[in-house]
């Protein structure tokens, strides 16, 4: 069977000079190896960072260094594995975020994948950090929709200036994988469904009274967007005061989008997205009625994972530029962009391993977290010789 050709992508969604703008040179340094598939990180108010790997363990780095042991106290995810933690693809331990006050109350927040292979579905949990261990595991939420293997769990955490959490969550998997009867991917446009929706909660796990669906009948109150196939890339742009993901298509078709509240951003009904199986379109069409498009499109995929936006002072030529994470281009994609949230510009930072989390850390660098059996976590500098 032959390659699909591309479904053609306009313009306005796609950079005609995308990796071939000048970009000063810049250095990968490693500070940390022998991370086992690590996916997200996090940075306490000391500056130390944890690192969640996705067998199920929780990594503390200290001055550069990682320290030996796990953290003890993800009972959760740790004890009796087969019955809790679903490591198995894409599933396992996955983000991580420090609540907003965590100086007082030592909250962090995790996603996993939870159950078997038959009935698996994403959680989010939180427990209390002494700086030594965590205490306290409480599940605050988890999709309500049980789902069969080890695809699109999502799975992003970011927190909003008014402490409500918002998750990314996967549509449950490619074709054949069904739900009632039906393709569970179809499951992103149905409201009453959690799955492939942007969520939002409070900090305890119970629903704002301004999420847009509360009052609507047969919608899940947590959802806050929706029509999403599995965003791995979220953050919120304090700069622009708008929240941006990177979410993957299907051979093809990753997208950029600007996200908001009460928004359909179309999956499976309208994308740039082919089957894996055949030379077919997913979707009839690329755009729809009451449908957002997509502020760029990657075809061929680069598999997004991880999504910061630049706020530091170390590189003040990258300010308010998204820096968007690749697993199979192996490389970040640095995105300038207008007040309109198009993009402008595009270039590409190689790193030459999977990527799969970007984030900016304190001192103002942004920090690199290579997926592998031995992963790193490396920051990112521009060298001044060039």
């Amino acid at each position: 069977m032959g390659c699909a050709p591309a479904i053609p992508v306009p313009s306005d969604r796609l950079s005609p000079q995308a990796d071939q703008l000048p970009i000063a040179a810049v250095k990968l340094v490693p500070i940390v190896t022998g991370l086992e598939h690590p996916w997200g990180m996090a940075w306490l108010p000391d500056d130390q960072i944890l690192i969640t790997e996705r067998p199920g363990r929780l990594r503390l780095v200290k001055n550069g260094k990682l320290a030996p042991e796990p953290i003890k106290g993800v009972t959760a995810v740790s004890t009796i594995t087969a019955q809790q933690l679903f490591a198995t693809q894409q599933g396992g331990l996955m983000d991580i975020a420090i609540h907003p006050r965590f100086a007082d109350n030592r909250w962090v927040y995790f996603t996993y994948s939870h159950g078997t292979r038959d009935a698996n579905r994403t959680r989010v949990a939180r427990a209390q950090f002494d700086g030594q261990q965590l205490d306290g595991w409480q599940v605050i939420f988890e999709v309500a929709q049980t789902k069969r293997g080890g695809q699109h769990f999502g799975s992003r955490l970011t927190w909003l200036p008014d402490e409500t959490l918002l998750i990314s969550i996967g549509d449950g998997g490619n074709p054949p994988v069904k739900l009632d009867g039906d393709l569970i991917r179809k499951q992103a446009q149905n409201r009453a469904s959690h799955l492939g929706k942007v969520i939002r909660i409070k900090d305890d796990g119970t629903i704002p009274a301004d999420n847009p669906y509360v009052s609507t009948e047969g919608a899940a109150p947590a959802v806050w967007s929706y029509g999403h196939r599995n965003i791995q890339g979220l953050t919120y742009d304090p700069m622009r005061k708008r929240v941006w993901a990177t979410e993957h298509g299907s051979r093809g078709g990753d997208e950029l989008n600007w996200v908001q509240s009460g928004k359909n951003y179309g999956w499976p009904v309208v994308s740039f997205s082919q089957e894996y199986t055949s030379n077919r379109a997913v979707a009839p069409a690329t755009t729809g009625p009451e449908m957002v498009d997509p502020k760029r499109v990657w075809t061929p995929s680069i598999a997004p994972s991880g999504l910061a936006i630049y706020t530091g002072d170390q590189i003040p030529q990258w300010r308010g530029n998204l820096f968007a994470g690749g697993l199979v281009s192996r490389s970040i994609r640095r995105l300038e962009l207008d007040e309109s949230g198009s993009v402008t510009a595009e270039s590409q930072i190689t790193i030459g391993q999977r990527v799969r989390d970007i984030r900016q850390g304190p001192d103002g660098y942004l920090y690199v977290l290579t997926d592998a059996n031995s992963g790193q976590l490396l920051r990112l500098e521009v060298d001044p010789n060039n």
